[in-house]
């Protein structure tokens, strides 16, 4: 009775994915139009925020990826980034890119160093560990002017990301430092790389490599975004959401936590857009608990984002763990920055 107990755990283990794809497609069926609305949604916020947003910068990083800057940036940030992060100079190009462009701007220019054997291995996981972070324009715009109505939260929740995942970098820089990367041989000087010879007769050539790489990397988002949409949408009208408040009410009220922020906070660990929209809709006297909330998702990204960056990395031999960990740490860090700004500076301190 025993081995056949264990007969069938091994084949639910081995079949699992396949039993959690079956249920999805029966959950698409039977739930088609709210699905149908979840998609569109999806499409439309990918098409009217994520494109305009992302796809420029995505062809820029390519241009600048057949150019010298990276090897400017690593002659004069070296001094800075290798006492601080333990990576060579080079690495402040992700970092800044990261920090201007957002998700996931940063985890796909250091698997692109990778590629490049621009960076070490370890180098890129530690990369990967604090440069993939959402960009201004969707903190500040997106989050602090649309949908908590105040620029003043957008600015505190983008220097407490900042400071973050600064802080994730410090902290990284003794990933495997006693490991000895089997590249040794990596790019003295970027600029002897014949990916960065550009002039007039491939000029064309380049830019239309770049744009053609930028769609590819632009429809795959496209794409998380309307599963997303589409699972977050089946778990709100099958019920699951309500279930999981049920389950979580305890635990959020002895952490003197309204209940209500349950469904939220589930679906930003999901989709970050989605989760943090509905967080800033809660009407509550205490405003810091919406903003210290949305200061983690920022922090973690969500799932969504992870598995973007899992496909990126996923072409070359970067280890996700370095990425896993760190962003719950910069969740982590970016709500404790939050708590601080808010009890010890006033001017940030948006209670009733």
């Amino acid at each position: 009775m025993v081995l056949k107990n264990n007969f069938y755990v091994i084949k639910l283990r081995k079949n699992f994915f396949a039993l959690l794809f079956l249920l999805f497609t029966f959950c698409l069926l039977l739930f088609s139009k709210n699905n149908l609305s979840a998609a569109k949604s999806g499409l439309t916020l990918w098409a009217t925020s994520v494109v305009p947003s992302l796809f420029p910068f995505f062809v820029a990083t390519e241009l600048l990826m057949h150019t010298n800057i990276i090897y400017y940036f690593g002659r004069l940030l070296n001094p800075l980034m290798k006492p601080l992060f333990n990576i060579r100079g080079e690495g402040a190009f992700a970092f800044l890119m990261g920090i201007i462009s957002g998700y996931p701007v940063g985890a796909k220019i250091a698997s692109d160093f990778r590629k490049n054997d621009i960076c070490s291995k370890e180098e890129c996981e530690r990369l990967l560990s604090f440069t993939n972070n959402s960009g201004p324009l969707f903190i500040i715009g997106t989050i602090g002017i649309l949908m908590f109505k105040n620029t003043t939260i957008g600015v505190l929740l983008f220097i407490t990301h900042l400071l973050a995942c600064i802080s994730v970098g410090v902290i990284f820089r003794f990933w495997k430092t006693n490991s000895y990367s089997k590249n040794t041989k990596l790019k003295s000087s970027f600029r002897q790389n014949k990916n960065t010879s550009v002039n007039l007769g491939n000029l064309g050539e380049i830019i239309a490599e770049s744009i053609n790489n930028s769609i590819s990397t632009i429809l795959l988002i496209g794409g998380f975004v309307v599963l997303f949409s589409c699972i977050i949408s089946i778990l709100k009208t099958s019920g699951f959401l309500h279930f999981v408040e049920l389950v979580f009410a305890p635990f959020f009220n002895f952490l003197n936590i309204d209940s209500v922020f349950i469904q939220g906070i589930f679906t930003g660990f999901l989709e970050i857009t989605n989760g943090i929209s509905s967080i800033s809709n809660i009407a509550c006297k205490k405003l810091s608990i919406n903003i210290i909330l949305t200061a983690f998702l920022l922090g973690f990204g969500g799932i969504s984002i992870l598995l973007q960056v899992l496909s990126i990395t996923s072409k070359t031999d970067l280890s996700i763990k370095p990425y896993i960990y760190g962003k719950l740490l910069q969740g982590l860090f970016a709500s404790a920055y939050t708590y601080l700004f808010i009890n010890l500076i006033p001017f940030f301190n948006f209670d009733l």
